[in-house]
């Protein structure tokens, strides 16, 4: 069986092959893939495709056994459909022959030109990671309309304020809403998901596959007594779904009884404001986040990592104390998932699909999202409770283990692959 990946990024195989940088992002990918490659008696031959430079466009090759297909795509605007995609994925879909296409995503305009493209809509199949038309619904919340509506130069510039934001969600939903319609087969992974692609793909067929995670997240146990006390971990926050502004605002409550606290973030440094460069690159987001840094007094307790690999990630989760998600909407993101494989205790804002990750005070801490100081409560509760701390993360590295048991769900890959490729 043939079997045809696009997926939003190059995967770090192919990166080698061909001598270029590597991302640090979706590395469960490589991992699934790897698994794939390397078990030949599956009977499977993977391609991959997916975006790259104009200069790159038609890129195609081998690495390793592995078929691999560029085409150009402008991913910093995804919200913009391009009808150009079509043809150059018709091309790609002559020169591999796929009897199954896996889209991963419904993030980017490839996506829809696929589902418009391939014509055996019962062969397609797309899994849903982020789902577009929820993240353009819950973009604002808690972000005062003033914020939503100022621009900074940058803004400006790149008409690319909140509110512009969210209306490129927007745009990016209608897009996704119909690729969905479009597909035959939808993989997901959380009870939320399922009761949206109920609405959004009514004619698809669900089928539940759970995420194998990156490979250097196994095998490593995170242990209260080597990490740092009072430390709290979040691995993005540099856009307003992330919900880093209601983080802020919990900080003074938390500090009030644990004065040394200290909040770790990973991701982009879109609060940079030394420079001359850093002031004219700054976006609002990135302003209201320095002023409630500010306001709150917090710039010795706020560090801000900047990006991290693979490996980094995994030692900072370990360093922590907390891991917090504050999204304000998720589906089953996979940082929570590394957190709980690891046994770092997890609090969490109750949104999306989360609810399915976890089982709240056996696993984890839920709190509503929009209440910082219930959020502030449980990260206090794991600090002053070592006995909570050591229970949560016995019984989250448990449930983890399950839930992304790396045979476990390349079996059910393969399973789903071949009922699709026998329907009629």
């Amino acid at each position: 069986m043939k079997v045809l990946w696009l997926c939003n990024i190059m995967l770090p195989r192919i990166a080698e092959e061909l001598g270029m940088p590597k991302s640090n992002k979706e590395g469960w990918l490589t991992g699934i893939s790897e698994t794939i490659l390397a078990n030949k008696e599956n009977k499977i031959t993977l391609g991959i495709c997916f975006p790259v430079e104009q200069d790159k466009d038609g890129i195609c090759g081998e690495a390793d056994g592995l078929s691999y297909y560029g085409f150009y795509e402008d991913t910093l605007h995804p919200e913009i459909y391009d009808t150009g995609l079509e043809e150059r994925l018709a091309k790609i879909l002559s020169q591999f022959q796929p009897d199954v296409v896996h889209v991963f995503g419904t993030e980017f305009p490839h996506t829809l030109a696929m589902a418009k493209v391939f014509p055996k809509k019962d062969k397609l199949l797309i899994s849903m990671q982020g789902i577009c038309t929820e993240c353009a619904k819950n973009y604002t919340i808690g972000v005062p309309s003033r914020v939503c509506k100022k621009e900074t130069f940058r803004d400006w510039l790149k008409k690319d304020n909140i509110l512009k934001q969210q209306e490129k969600f927007v745009a990016r939903g209608k897009n996704e809403r119909e690729a969905l319609s479009l597909a035959g087969n939808v993989a997901g992974r959380t009870a939320w998901d399922k009761r949206v692609l109920e609405k959004l793909a009514k004619e698809a067929t669900y089928f539940k596959w759970n995420e194998t995670l990156r490979s250097n997240f196994y095998g490593k146990t995170w242990s209260l007594q080597n990490c740092e006390k009072h430390s709290i971990f979040v691995s993005q926050g540099n856009y307003t779904i992330k919900g880093l502004h209601f983080v802020l605002q919990a900080m003074p409550e938390i500090i009030k009884k644990f004065p040394d606290t200290k909040l770790y973030v990973a991701g982009d440094k879109i609060t940079a404001y030394s420079s001359l460069k850093d002031k004219i690159k700054i976006g609002t987001y990135g302003q209201y986040l320095l002023q409630l840094i500010s306001d709150h007094h917090l710039q010795e307790h706020v560090v801000f990592l900047g990006k991290q690999d693979a490996e980094e990630m995994c030692g900072q989760f370990l360093k922590s104390h907390v891991f917090l998600s504050a999204s304000l909407i998720e589906n089953s993101p996979n940082s929570v998932g590394e957190a709980m494989l690891l046994g770092v205790p997890v609090v969490s804002s109750e949104v999306g699909g989360v609810p399915s990750l976890f089982e709240g005070e056996k696993e984890g801490l839920f709190y509503p999202v929009e209440d910082t100081k219930k959020m502030a409560e449980q990260i206090l509760r794991i600090f002053g409770d070592d006995m909570l701390a050591e229970r949560l993360s016995a019984s989250a590295r448990q449930r983890a283990a399950i839930t992304h048991d790396s045979k476990t769900n390349y079996e059910r890959l393969l399973e789903i692959y071949h009922e699709i490729n026998v329907c009629v």
